[in-house]
């Protein structure tokens, strides 16, 4: 494959002054389907990190360009676990990443950072639809500095629009799209769901994305851009129930002990000391549920015989299901159903799904060390690709790698750095560090 946009880090950056001219971009000893990309990450929060996260994961080169001016990335102080810039919830989204401390407001910071786009793939950002016309890290205002550089904005709503302006946040579109009135009992209040799936999905839509438009720019020499909003990656989770509405005029609404719309038994079922997942997708399910109840009259009863007719009579097979589900325990029903070759599973606490079998089979949890934390233990990717497995790497300090990623990448002088100092590119202290100089868990206290 040709190599337009500099896969193997082979662009020179922009001009500078004579003789601090910059070197070649070359890449770190990554690993990984993706160690041949390189994305600048102007991103915050969640759910633009939990994408670049998935990227870093899969080997990419991820570095986080944090503004000194707000302390970096809000996520850094999220609470409950929060001590000074560290947070578990910034561990959360950020590992295996760099960061790089820069002003872009500045004439100097934007210098750097234009220098960085001349020998990365994309910019990848999470900014109010509005901001990346503004903060000038469009595909129009960045092409010159490499005409195959992708930019992806994911934002609330999007670049256009008349809510562009908004910002939007997780539990916001939750409600504006629909989930809310989905979710919880019949009769009860709107609410959410218990994670923050619209910042989680649309942060690897926007992953899925860049990588699309990055593969278009290795195969064409042209970049692009990408305009990835969270409102609509919450209508697109909404499926076949948007389908449905669009095209037969269904009106979704909230089903008891989450049942599914249409597919019956498909919910939660009450057990003598807890509650079982229980569901019967396709026909030969519901044969075999019966055969485990020891029940079979069930399969042959003509009002259960198919889909359509345990829908219509739902009520009534729920009235013979509920009473035989509450003469056992979870444990003993999860254990007769699996024998049966039954889809089910136990309602399991957050505890004891990281206790579960796969999820230590599967090595599901990993262990990175932190300077402040000492030992964090976090969910592993799910994603796997053969041959590869993500080393354990824990997020950056603020502006830990600035003076690597500026020297190693675009071949950046001493002179030059203080040359940047001056101009507030690191923002009013000096805000870069030598990436070995990491406090210890001691030093912290």
């Amino acid at each position: 494959m040709s190599d337009p946009c500099g896969v193997s880090g082979r662009r020179v950056a922009g001009d500078h002054s004579a003789g601090d001219r910059p070197l070649v971009g070359t890449r770190d000893e990554r690993v990984g389907p993706l160690s041949d990309i390189r994305v600048l990450a102007i991103e915050q929060y969640g759910a633009g990190p939990f994408g670049s996260m998935q990227l870093a994961d899969l080997g990419a080169e991820v570095i986080k360009i944090e503004d000194p001016n707000v302390g970096g990335d809000v996520g850094r102080y999220v609470p409950p676990y929060a001590e000074g810039e560290d947070s578990l919830f910034f561990e959360s989204f950020n590992r295996g990443k760099r960061s790089l401390t820069l002003d872009l407001s500045t004439a100097a910071g934007r210098g750097a950072f234009t220098d960085l786009v001349s020998v990365s793939d994309a910019v990848y950002s999470n900014l109010r639809g509005d901001v990346p016309e503004r903060l000038g890290i469009t595909y129009r205002d960045l092409a010159e500095y490499n005409p195959a550089i992708v930019c992806c904005s994911l934002s609330g709503f999007g670049m256009t629009g008349p809510r562009r302006e908004q910002g939007g946040y997780d539990y916001i579109l939750q409600a504006l799209a629909g989930w809310m009135t989905l979710t919880g009992e019949p009769g009860g209040p709107p609410a959410k769901t218990g994670l923050s799936l619209v910042d989680f999905s649309g942060g690897l839509y926007a992953g899925l994305a860049m990588l699309a438009a990055v593969h278009q720019a290795r195969r064409d020499g042209k970049g692009t851009d990408c305009d990835i909003s969270l409102f609509e990656a919450a209508l697109a989770m909404l499926s076949y129930l948007g389908t449905w509405h669009l095209t037969a005029a269904y009106s979704p609404a909230r089903t008891t002990l989450s049942a599914h719309p249409s597919l019956v038994p498909f919910q939660v079922f009450e057990a003598s000391d807890s509650w079982i997942v229980v569901a019967a997708p396709k026909e030969k399910f519901f044969i075999r549920l019966a055969t485990a109840l020891q029940r079979e009259d069930l399969s042959t009863d003509p009002r259960f015989v198919d889909f359509a007719a345990r829908d219509e009579h739902r009520d009534a097979l729920l009235a013979e299901l509920e009473p035989i589900f509450r003469s056992r325990t979870a444990a003993e029903w999860s254990e007769i159903l699996a024998a049966h070759g039954v889809p089910s599973g136990t309602v399991q606490s957050v505890q004891e799904a990281m206790r579960d079998p796969q999820t230590l089979a599967r090595g599901s949890v990993i262990e990175v060390q932190h300077p402040r934390w000492g030992t964090v233990r976090q969910v592993a990717t799910p994603l796997r690709v053969a041959g590869h497995h993500a080393p354990p790497a824990r997020a950056p300090q603020r502006g830990e790698h600035t003076r690597s990623v500026l020297t190693e990448l675009i071949g950046y002088t001493e002179g030059r750095l203080a040359e940047l100092e001056e101009g507030g590119a690191f923002g009013p202290v000096a805000a870069f560090r030598d990436p070995t100089d990491v406090p210890t868990t001691e030093a912290l206290g």
